[in-house]
């Protein structure tokens, strides 16, 4: 019997290792799974890059992670905002590094990476600072129909970490408005899938027209309230 649902969130995130590749879902503050933030600092892995549209908000969720020093690389597309204090500290001080992904390219390197693609070209980037590679080294271009493009390539997760509203034991999952965001694509982008979801469905009861991400793509999935202490210390209603 197919059964992904686990009891806790320690269980959730299993074995992380040092120096992974972590993808985190969210848009700003909607959708950060923070439950499963919070487990990935209890369990304690180090060196790792983290992939997610922002860098952090005030001092929960994905700030509280980078504050613990464990994060060697954040690979995102809106570092800066009014409360993103603690990444700013960091980068600034030479203690994290960034690449700044434009957040189309975010979203479709994510997806080539869950599509098999190997690399792609798009315009956006070209003639910029963003098609240069972190050493300075020029990314391949190319002229397709009269347009400059830069050649990307997939951004492949050892584990993604998302928020969705419900799930069944297969790992199908429903999402809640804004929440969705990068959700979806970066649980086909990852080698292990871990879902947080506030509500546990019946096989069957998930009307198949609105599952988004289908359970073949989740490999653990855990039940959490939607009151509850959270990555910071904080205690949220979503």
């Amino acid at each position: 019997m197919i059964n992904k649902i686990v009891s806790t969130v320690a269980e959730a995130i299993g074995n992380v290792k040092d120096g992974a590749t972590v993808l985190i879902g969210g848009f700003g503050t909607s959708g950060i799974p923070e439950e499963l933030i919070a487990g990935l600092m209890e369990q304690g892995a180090r060196d790792l890059t983290v992939v997610n549209n922002n860098a952090g908000n005030g001092d929960r969720g994905l700030a509280a992670l980078l504050k613990t020093g464990r994060v060697r690389k954040i690979i995102c597309s809106y570092p800066r905002q009014v409360d993103s204090h603690v990444f700013d500290q960091l980068y600034r001080s030479g203690q994290i590094e960034l690449e700044l992904v434009p957040q189309g390219n975010l979203a479709e390197r994510l997806r080539a990476a869950g599509a098999g693609i190997g690399a792609f070209y798009v315009r956006t980037g070209f003639g910029t600072p963003l098609a240069f590679q972190s050493d300075g080294r020029p990314k391949e271009t190319r002229e397709i129909n009269g347009q400059g493009h830069v050649l990307e390539y997939p951004i492949h997760g050892d584990v993604a970490l998302i928020k969705a509203e419900r799930g069944d034991r297969w790992g199908n999952l429903t999402y809640r408005k804004a929440a969705r965001n990068f959700g979806p694509v970066m649980a086909m982008a990852a080698r292990c899938t871990v879902a947080s979801v506030h509500e546990i469905a019946e096989l069957g009861e998930l009307d198949p027209e609105h599952i988004i991400t289908p359970g073949i793509h989740v490999h653990r999935l855990v039940q959490v309230s939607r009151t509850q202490t959270t990555a910071g210390g904080f205690r949220h209603v979503s």
